[in-house]
C-alpha cells in the first residue's frame, strides 16, 4: 500500500516533530518555534510554505500541487497553561503533515491540491475564527484532522462555546482597620459564582458552565481591589449558547450590583461552532481506520472527548469537513489531565501518528474518487 509505505518510510521524522513540539510546549499565538519546525518539515517535502500566514506570526500555509481537488489539513500545535500538551496537538500536527507528505506523491495523477494550515491558538484564541475572517480555507473540497483521545471515536459533536475574560474593579481598604472604605471585588466573584451555581439547577442536560478565578486579590489584611477570571459557557448551538450567555452574564452582573463593583466581561475568541461533518468522508475515515486495526466500540462514557470544543467547528460552517478521534488507549485518564500528557508521547502515540496520517490520506484519496 503506497500509502502506508509513505507515511511509514517518514515516520521517524514525524515522530521527532511531535517529541519536540511536546518538549517545548508553547502557548495560543506564541507557538513561534512549533510554526518554524514545522515548516521546515513541509518545505523538505516540496511543499511551499508561506509563514506569518495572512498576518499571523505562528500561523502557516503549505501548499504543493495544482489539482482541482483542494484538501486541506489542520495542524494545532499550542499547549495548555501549566499542563504542556495535555491536550495532544503535537499529535495533531504530526498526523496532519504526515497525511499531507503521503499525498504528495499522488498531487499530479489524482489531480490534488494538498494544503497544510497551521492554525495557532485553538486553546480559547479561536485562531481559525480569526483565520476564516481574513480568507482562508476558501474554496477547500474536504479539510481534515484527527485529535487525539482515550479511545477512537469518529464523529465530532462539539458544543458550541463561547470564552470571557471576567474583571471586577473596586477599592482596596485596610481589611482590619478600614473595611468600611472597601469595595470587595473578590466578593462580587463570591456572589457571581454562588448566582451561578443556583443557575445551573434551572440549565438544560446538555450545557456546560464553568471557570476559574485566577485572580482574587493581593494580601488578606487588603481588601481586593480588582478581581479576574476565565469562563467558558457552552451550549448545543451557537443559537442556545447565545440564549445561555446572556443568563449567566446575569450573574456576574449580581455580583457587581451586590458589591458596588464595575464589572468588566470581555471576549477572549468569538464564539465556537458547532460541527457539520461530512459523513461521506468520515464514513471513508472509519473504514481506513478500521483496516488499519482501530476499533469504534468503545461505551460511550468513554468517547465523550468528541463533546469537546473547537475552532474547527466554524471551519465546518464554511467548507466539508471531518474532526475523528484517534485513541490512545488511556482511559481512565484523559484529555487536559496533567496524566494525559504523558501518553502523548511514545509507543500509542506513535501508532496514532502513523495511523492517523494513514487514515487521513486514504480518505481523501477514496473522497475524490468518482
Amino acid at each position: 500500500m503506497r500509502v502506508k509505505d509513505a507515511v511509514s518510510s517518514h515516520s521517524d521524522a514525524l515522530i521527532e516533530l511531535s517529541e519536540m513540539l511536546h518538549a517545548n510546549p508553547e502557548l495560543g499565538w506564541k507557538e513561534h518555534q512549533a510554526a518554524d519546525w514545522t515548516a521546515n518539515l513541509l518545505s523538505d517535502h516540496g511543499f511551499e510554505v508561506t509563514r506569518t500566514y495572512l498576518g499571523f506570526p505562528t500561523a502557516l500555509r503549505a501548499v504543493l500541487g495544482t489539482g482541482s481537488h483542494r484538501i486541506g489539513l489542520m495542524a494545532e500545535y499550542d499547549a495548555l497553561p501549566g499542563l504542556g500538551h495535555a491536550c495532544g496537538h503535537n499529535i495533531i500536527t504530526a498526523i496532519s503533515v504526515g497525511a499531507a507528505i503521503a499525498l504528495s506523491e499522488f498531487a499530479d495523477e489524482r489531480d490534488l491540491t494538498i494544503e497544510v494550515y497551521a492554525t495557532p491558538a485553538e486553546e480559547g484564541g479561536g485562531g481559525k475564527i480569526e483565520l476564516l475572517k481574513k480568507g482562508a480555507f476558501a474554496g477547500l473540497d474536504l479539510a481534515m484532522m484527527a485529535h487525539p483521545s482515550p479511545v477512537d471515536s469518529a464523529k465530532a459533536r462539539p458544543y458550541a462555546v463561547s470564552h470571557s475574560h471576567i474583571e471586577y474593579r473596586g477599592k482596596s481598604a485596610h481589611a482590619g482597620a478600614y473595611p468600611d472604605q472597601g469595595v470587595n471585588a473578590n466578593d462580587a466573584f463570591v456572589i457571581a459564582q454562588v448566582s451561578l451555581g443556583l443557575l445551573r439547577q434551572q440549565l438544560p442536560a446538555e450545557t456546560r458552565v464553568h471557570g476559574v478565578q485566577t485572580r482574587g486579590g493581593e494580601a488578606p489584611n487588603a481588601i481586593p481591589e480588582k478581581t479576574e477570571g476565565r469562563w467558558y459557557v457552552r451550549a448545543e448551538t451557537l443559537k442556545d449558547l447565545n440564549a445561555l450567555q446572556a443568563r449567566v452574564e446575569r450573574c456576574f452582573e449580581s455580583g457587581a450590583l451586590a458589591t458596588g463593583c464595575e464589572l468588566v466581561i470581555t471576549p477572549e475568541s468569538e464564539p465556537y461552532s458547532e460541527f457539520r461533518t461530512e459523513h461521506r468522508a468520515l464514513e471513508l475515515y472509519v473504514k481506513h481506520a478500521q483496516n488499519l486495526g482501530r476499533n469504534f466500540d468503545a461505551p460511550a462514557e468513554q468517547a465523550t472527548m468528541n463533546r469537546a470544543s473547537t475552532d474547527m467547528g466554524n471551519v465546518s460552517q464554511v467548507v466539508p469537513a471531518i474532526h475523528p478521534y484517534i485513541g490512545l488507549g488511556c482511559y481512565p485518564t484523559a484529555n487536559h489531565q496533567p496524566q494525559f500528557e504523558s501518553h502523548c508521547i511514545g509507543e500509542a502515540a506513535n501508532r496514532a501518528i502513523t495511523d492517523g496520517a494513514t487514515a487521513l490520506a486514504l480518505t481523501a484519496l477514496d473522497y475524490f474518487v468518482v
